[in-house]
């Protein structure tokens, strides 16, 4: 069993969709990042960089203590190396999907992030045009990036679906908020209405769909220390 600590975001999602497409058996652990769960002495044992997802497989191949893996990327790999699914182990194919989902880890999740946060944000800092401008253009070359390769190939690896798929899907969903036109990708988009109807990666994504809270309703002094702890980060003091 895998014991998933997930809080429905785009991260958490991809490593769901593999679970889901792979039948893996897993359980979730509520990890909720708003109300700080992340900084746990419990959690930070797991994952010194208290974010989600993390995952412990309780029954490793070959035995022995459970294994924690944190970073979604990790976990991936992890996975789909253990149950020999949506991994080539052969070294081109191997490596056609690891260069992407490393893309996907140091490109795309972070600029549609800074994207989004930046977009969400307003005026509520000070004018944020630069960064609103800087981050939204970003997210254009990337999703040109994804399309340039869609052009080229079925999938991003080559003619196989791949977790190099799974981990990047999660984050196009909100091409509007982040201020892109999906028509403007025809190859793109092709690929994202495909992987839309597949029925696992369906389960995946709306995995944990019932912990989403609406944090407009909390008092306003919760509010503010929700957004302290999500966007005033600074370095912890060695214990």
């Amino acid at each position: 069993m895998i014991d998933l600590h997930y809080w429905p975001t785009p991260n958490g999602k991809k490593v769901t969709i593999l679970l889901e497409e792979a039948e893996i058996p897993y359980r979730i652990i509520p990890v909720n990042i708003g109300r700080g769960d992340q900084f746990t002495p419990q959690f930070l044992k797991m994952n010194p960089n208290h974010r989600m997802p993390v995952m412990v497989d309780n029954a490793p191949a070959g035995g022995g203590e459970p294994i924690v893996i944190f970073e979604s990327g990790a976990i991936m790999l992890y996975l789909a190396e253990k149950v020999g699914k949506f991994y080539p182990q052969d070294t081109r194919g191997k490596y056609a999907v690891t260069q992407w989902v490393i893309w996907q880890m140091a490109n795309q999740g972070p600029k549609l992030g800074e994207c989004g946060h930046f977009r969400r944000l307003g005026d509520k800092q000070g004018d944020q045009s630069y960064a609103v401008r800087r981050f939204t253009d970003e997210a254009n070359r990337l999703y040109g990036v994804l399309n340039n390769r869609l052009y080229e190939s079925k999938y991003l690896a080559g003619n196989e679906y791949t977790i190099a798929d799974m981990i990047c899907y999660p984050w196009t969903v909100n091409w509007k908020a982040q201020g892109q036109d999906i028509e403007e990708f025809k190859y793109m988009k092709r690929w994202h209405d495909e992987l839309s109807a597949r029925p696992a990666l369906r389960l995946g994504m709306a995995a944990g769909a019932d912990l989403s809270e609406d944090v407009t309703t909390l008092p306003p002094d919760e509010q503010e220390r929700r957004a302290k702890i999500m966007y005033n980060q600074r370095a912890r003091p060695v214990a």
